[in-house]
């Protein structure tokens, strides 16, 4: 056997090592995710939005005020923090947002939300305890969002931006609660 493919076998036997050990005592790649992750996107023009999350389902279960508690943060998802990134400075409730990348935490209550960015990055939502991550002292902007009540169930926690009436909006729906967090660019002509 040549060299090239001796090194070529011993490069591909390192890396099929490191997929096993990082799928056994990280996390296991092969397995289907209770919680999905997702990633959702908005461009026009040159503004790009985007938010990653995980997508945990009601599966029957009471969720806000119960599954999730009331007046606690969230990590507003599962798993991993969730992010929110833009390219353009926005506005939000006129509280301005540099371009930049952020963690999103929220905080439900049975009317409003209170909506959290947090401009450090958090490799996970939450420590060994259960006990979100989030450090309030890195708050960029803390607002309240009222909730809507749906007429019909979400199943899986939703992330989307809505700009259907040309009001841009960031939404989160889940079981029978909507709310969208107005997201106003800044022009800078």
């Amino acid at each position: 056997m040549n060299t090239f493919l001796k090194r070529l076998l011993i490069v591909l036997t390192i890396i099929a090592i490191g997929l096993f050990l990082y799928s056994y005592f990280v996390e296991n790649i092969f397995a289907k995710r209770l919680s999905p992750k997702d990633t959702v996107e908005f461009k026009l023009n040159d503004l790009e939005l985007e938010v990653f999350y995980n997508r945990p389902s009601k599966k029957g279960r009471d969720v806000f005020g119960a599954l999730v508690p009331f007046n606690k943060v969230w990590r507003t998802g599962a798993n991993e923090a969730t992010t929110f990134s833009t390219n353009k400075n926005l506005m939000v409730q006129g509280i301005y947002v540099p371009a930049g990348n952020y963690t999103l935490w929220t905080i439900p209550k049975d009317t409003v939300w209170n909506v959290m960015f947090n401009t450090k990055q958090y490799a996970w939502g939450v420590d060994d305890t259960m006990k979100p991550m989030r450090d309030p002292k890195f708050d960029l902007l803390e607002i309240d969002v009222p909730i809507e009540t749906l007429a019909s169930v979400v199943e899986q926690f939703t992330i989307a931006f809505d700009n259907s009436t040309d009001d841009l909006k960031l939404t989160m729906a889940w079981d029978n609660t909507k709310i969208a967090v107005p997201l106003n660019v800044i022009n800078e002509n």
